[in-house]
């Protein structure tokens, strides 16, 4: 079983995990990735409940014609006190705590929000639903500290790590899982993946 865990396409607002729309850009992105996921055979499509997260799949499925299961245990990491600031006010008001996080001493969980095991907890369910039935080929749209959480959460590393995984994982970018039933183990068979996206200078994250 192959399983694709893909980052959402770019939203339409800079602030923190807001619940928002995808830009133009976004839903150039979108397209791309279902372009690319059409040569996969996707069996199964599943997104966070985010807005963000259900446009990018809707999107990519015109090209795919899966069942969409919609799935809140996907949603991002709750940012807490954080949520719908900017990176400067955050930095400003939560500069200590972003400091310590950034050590990965310990798996912190954001004031008032979550931690890295929060999110592995409720996103293992999905996986263990996924897992359990017979298809070959599932995508996954959901978002970067989720994706994180997960990686960590299957390589049974402490999550206060998860952030080892990229500095920067690319909208729309794929991250391979595969899937051994008879030894119910998982591999990481590639990471941050953003091929479809690269001839485009203006779609990368460094030209936002």
């Amino acid at each position: 079983m192959k399983i694709y865990l893909i980052r959402h396409a770019r939203q339409n607002s800079k602030l923190c995990n807001v619940n928002v729309e995808l830009s133009e850009v976004g839903k150039q992105q979108a397209d791309l990735l279902g372009k690319r996921l059409a040569m996969y055979s996707i069996d199964l499509l599943y997104s966070s409940d985010y807005i963000r997260a259900k446009e990018t799949a809707e999107i990519a499925n015109a090209y795919l014609h899966a069942e969409h299961r919609v799935r809140e245990e996907l949603r991002e990491i709750d940012f807490g006190e954080l949520e719908g600031n900017t990176d400067a006010y955050n930095l400003e008001h939560y500069g200590d705590f972003l400091k310590e996080r950034s050590t990965m001493d310990s798996d912190l969980a954001f004031p008032a929000g979550e931690c890295g095991q929060d999110v592995w907890n409720r996103a293992r369910k999905v996986l263990n639903e996924i897992i359990a039935t017979n298809y070959e080929n599932v995508a996954i749209v959901t978002h970067g500290g989720t994706i994180r959480s997960i990686l960590a959460g299957i390589l049974g590393m402490d999550q206060a790590h998860k952030l080892q995984f990229g500095l920067c994982l690319e909208n729309t970018s794929i991250t391979q899982l595969n899937y051994n039933k008879e030894r119910q183990q998982f591999y990481v068979e590639r990471f941050n993946d953003y091929a479809h996206l690269e001839q485009y200078s203006q779609l990368l994250r460094k030209n936002w």
